[in-house]
């Protein structure tokens, strides 16, 4: 199972994901849950440089294909207008997500934390 969670500050702002586990939904490369989940997390984390303009050397992130790992936490301090920029990309995260769990729930799970 897939497990995405979703980290929030005391102001509800997403200050970080993480992506976790294979889905088993078939085999390997044929795989349209992790495939769906894998383009959802990495195009967003591809979007907080290229859409929301963070730097990437701010980004902390680490990714590993083989576990189906991936950790992102956004930079501490981030200007107001690029802070709202990313909160609109990373609910939309949420969004695909959750859209891909209404078709999928047995394989992928939403879990919400706090930092």
């Amino acid at each position: 199972m897939i497990v995405a969670k979703i980290y929030r500050d005391k102001n509800n702002y997403i200050k970080k994901y993480t992506i976790e586990g294979h889905s088993d939904y078939d085999s390997y490369g044929k795989d349209i849950v992790c495939a769906a989940i894998s383009v959802l997390s990495q195009t967003t984390l591809l979007s907080l440089v290229e859409v929301c303009g963070l730097e990437e050397n701010n980004i902390k992130y680490s990714i590993d294909e083989e576990t189906g790992f991936l950790d992102v936490e956004l930079p501490k301090n981030i200007e107001k207008f690029k802070l709202d920029r990313t909160q609109i990309l990373l609910e939309s995260l949420v969004v695909g997500i959750n859209s891909v769990i209404e078709s999928y729930p047995e394989y992928v799970a939403l879990k919400n934390g706090e930092v």
